[in-house]
């Protein structure tokens, strides 16, 4: 009764939380119900229910595939990859326009950082192939310049991680900066008023208040990348592989594309296996990292 009248209370409060419950149960809770093919021989034509049951057949197909171990290496190095080299970028990015004492500089950096996130990804593509185009991009004309010859970017597997990571961190660095820059404006200024009486320089104070002060949420934006790192982004690394590349850039994901949709088989179970299979890794991830940050005496999801 008293759980009632406290939800009847503050019912407006009910109402807007309604359509995201909606929505996630919808759109991520119910498709899980699919997942099932997984251990099945899905036939469209019998559904999911009267399908014939074969357990692990599609995952011990893909493990014993001369596929796996490429798939899952680059898959889990391009995730490391993008890990390590974007996650340190916008905390000095955050840091050092927290400093920045002219408005006009630090709005026209903040824009200038901002604008790439909210370019479309087949645009940025674009923009990437007609950079290091061989014969007219910028990056070789500059190249033929010092006398080095055309370098077919787009066309070299040892280049193609690194192509696709540093523009990543080119598109993504000034948006993702901005929760770091909300973190550091609830920092007590006392404190940083408290260092310069005391003689601190701009390093130490960094050192000592910045960086302690948005640790905590450093620490839960990286469980959740964690959590995410078998994502590597679908669409940027099927637009970018070609035949030269696809030693260094197919993934899980594309792979999972080409199996169930492209492929004439469309083997949807076969893919669903490979897709649960990926899911589970990370999962897996998420409660390693977690678990390591609570033993650590750091902020962490649960």
């Amino acid at each position: 009764m008293i759980a009632k009248q406290r939800i009847l209370r503050s019912w407006q409060l009910y109402v807007l939380f309604l359509p995201p419950l909606i929505y996630i149960l919808l759109f991520k809770y119910v498709p899980m119900f699919g997942a099932v093919i997984a251990f099945k021989d899905f036939s469209i034509s019998k559904g999911i229910l009267a399908s014939e049951w074969v357990g692990l057949k599609h995952f011990i197909r893909f493990f014993e595939s001369y596929e796996f171990w490429r798939l899952l290496g680059n898959t889990l190095s391009i995730s490391f990859y993008t890990l390590i080299a974007s996650f340190p970028f916008p905390i000095m990015l955050a840091v050092g326009l927290n400093y920045v004492r002219n408005q006009r500089f630090k709005k026209t950096v903040q824009m200038v950082t901002y604008a790439p996130y909210f370019i479309s990804i087949v645009v940025l593509v674009g923009l990437l192939f007609q950079f290091l185009d061989p014969r007219t991009g910028a990056i070789n004309l500059v190249l033929g310049w010092f006398g080095a010859g055309p370098i077919n970017f787009m066309g070299e597997a040892s280049m193609f991680q690194s192509i696709y990571v540093w523009s990543h961190v080119w598109q993504n660095v000034g948006f993702a900066c901005i929760i770091y820059l909300a973190t550091l404006s609830g920092i007590d200024p006392s404190l940083h008023e408290a260092a310069v009486i005391d003689g601190a320089t701009k390093m130490q104070r960094i050192r000592h208040i910045d960086i302690p002060g948005i640790l905590p949420i450093a620490v839960i934006l990286l469980i959740l990348n964690t959590g995410q790192m078998m994502e590597t982004g679908f669409e940027k690394i099927l637009l970018m592989q070609n035949a030269l590349t696809m030693r260094s850039s197919e993934v899980i994901d594309t792979y999972v594309y080409k199996v169930g949709l492209i492929s004439q088989a469309m083997n949807f179970s076969y893919a669903t296996a490979i897709g649960l299979f990926k899911a589970v890794i990370g999962f897996i991830l998420l409660i390693v990292v977690n678990g390591a940050a609570k033993k650590l005496k750091q902020e962490s999801l649960w």
